[in-house]
């Protein structure tokens, strides 16, 4: 903003100095509604997963800038998860100040985005040096597999076989990826259990210890029944007398 006299002031345009990197792109987060809830889901419990190591960044949807000074040099992954640069919230991610870009992206794929995402995205995604590249079809009805990943080897996406349970595992996360029925699931193999969403693990422990109190209250007629039986069994004895 620059005064003129009389106190008038007008707006300029930034100089080439001053470059804008939007924050958004204007499109919508999602294709569908399978496709967000699935979305939402995957990056709550990837959250939650590393909620006690605070220099991992996870994000969806945001726009990641890629070539300082060309804003149209621009991204935006579905998941993206990067590790060492901290969970400080951000507008938008800038590659040359964060030093690095994420070690694992994920997009998940629709009739509009598919051709993109295992083309341009994927060639895109090589070249910046991303250590993992997943693809996930919520609707499965338009990649050649409703799950893929593919992993960097010397520059070139190669794709990751499915292990043990069908999943596929991801280097960069330690985490392997499954859709045992409809929905998306990840696995820790370390801990050996399935990563939750807060939600899912307050529903778990609470349908827990109803079980256990179910089995106490079980437990408690069953001792109740055999004192009864035993009192009535001494009644009769004592009856003979």
């Amino acid at each position: 903003m620059k005064t003129y006299p009389k106190g008038l002031q007008i707006p300029y345009a930034p100089t080439e100095t001053s470059i804008f990197y939007p924050e958004t792109d204007g499109n919508r987060m999602a294709a569908s509604d399978e496709h967000r809830r699935q979305l939402i889901w995957t990056l709550q419990v990837l959250e939650t997963h590393f909620v006690q190591q605070p220099e991992v960044y996870i994000s969806g949807d945001i726009m990641m800038y890629y070539v300082e000074g060309s804003p149209g040099k621009v991204v935006s992954p579905d998941v993206l998860v990067t590790f060492g640069i901290g969970q400080k919230r951000r507008l938008t991610y800038k590659v040359w100040e964060e030093g690095k870009v994420p070690d694992f992206v994920m997009e998940f794929s629709s009739k509009s985005t598919y051709e993109n995402d295992l083309t341009g995205k994927k060639v895109l995604y090589a070249s910046l040096g991303i250590q993992n590249y997943f693809l996930y079809d919520a609707e499965g009805l338009y990649l050649p597999s409703p799950l893929m990943g593919f992993e960097l080897v010397d520059g070139i996406y190669a794709p990751v076989s499915r292990g043990e349970g069908e999943g596929f595992h991801s280097s960069a996360l330690g985490l392997d990826f499954h859709i045992p029925e409809a929905d998306l699931r990840i696995y820790d193999p370390v801990a050996g259990e399935w990563l939750q969403t807060p939600a899912e693990a307050a529903e778990a422990r609470a349908e827990t210890a109803e079980a256990r109190a179910a089995q106490e209250s079980i437990a408690r007629q069953q001792a109740e029944a055999e004192v009864a039986q035993l009192r009535e069994k001494l009644a009769r004895l004592q009856a003979r007398r």
